[in-house]
């Protein structure tokens, strides 16, 4: 039988999704969990991997196993074997065939920011002192909808078969004193949604124009693209599915 699991993390101490040697991540964690729940090695594909600091508001993986216990309150149980900065929302029965990354339909990532020095927040969001021009910013943002390569925005040396994502959606907002980039897309390549940011962030600063966006878009190189924001800013919020996968969403 085949599992979804949907969960939340602050990944702050965590070197990222993708079990590791060495490391602390958090598909380590919850397999750990899992495992000495369920009494047997349990093995998570995740949807995505985030890196080391980022965070997620919503995060799925399957699984595979028999007739779970108490399944009742099972995601209690689970949840008290895991530290306070993961949590569990929800385990249910999906078809088989289902895959938690494969299935996935779109992602979406927030980006925050503060301009005003709040202890709040200080793990929470990237502050930038310097006036920002969210105005470009957004018009700058509006150019990748027109576009599907983003080989400029992967981490270099990163093995894919193809640098193309559908963005679907990109525009920067205030909401309550913080800056917040939303974006979503079919895929995301490695570190891209923090490059993305960080070339977007030079547009605001008046560090480069709207050309110089387009010669980046074009060029399909890193080096010319701005540098990676921080990982603390960054938050996976949300993975769709089809509704035979994913009934009701959230």
């Amino acid at each position: 039988m085949r599992y979804f699991i949907r969960f939340s993390y602050f990944g702050k101490q965590y070197h990222g999704w993708q079990k590791q040697p060495n490391a602390i991540t958090v598909q380590g964690v919850l397999e750990d969990a899992l495992s000495k729940l369920l009494s047997q090695e349990i093995i998570l594909m995740g949807a995505g991997r985030t890196d080391a600091g980022v965070h997620a508001k919503e995060l799925y993986a399957h699984f595979d196993f028999g007739e779970i216990p108490q399944k009742d309150n099972f995601v209690f149980r689970l949840n008290s074997f895991l530290p306070k900065d993961i949590a569990v929302q929800d385990v249910f029965l999906v078809p088989e065939e289902a895959h938690a990354r494969f299935n996935a339909v779109s992602r979406t990532y927030e980006y925050w920011i503060v301009q005003d020095k709040n202890p709040f927040l200080i793990h929470h969001a990237h502050f930038i002192k310097y006036p920002l021009d969210v105005k470009k910013m957004n018009e700058a943002a509006l150019l990748l909808l027109e576009h599907t390569d983003f080989e400029c925005f992967s981490k270099s040396n990163t093995e894919v078969n193809t640098f193309n994502c559908d963005i679907t959606h990109a525009a920067w907002r205030l909401d309550g004193g913080v800056l917040i980039f939303t974006i979503t897309a079919d895929r995301f390549l490695r570190n891209m949604v923090r490059a993305v940011v960080g070339t977007l962030l030079d547009v605001g600063l008046g560090k480069i124009n709207i050309s110089n966006v387009k010669a980046i878009l074009k060029s399909k190189d890193r080096s010319n693209a701005g540098a990676s924001a921080p990982a603390k800013g960054l938050y996976l919020t949300s993975v769709l599915y089809p509704e035979n996968i994913v009934k009701i969403h959230g």
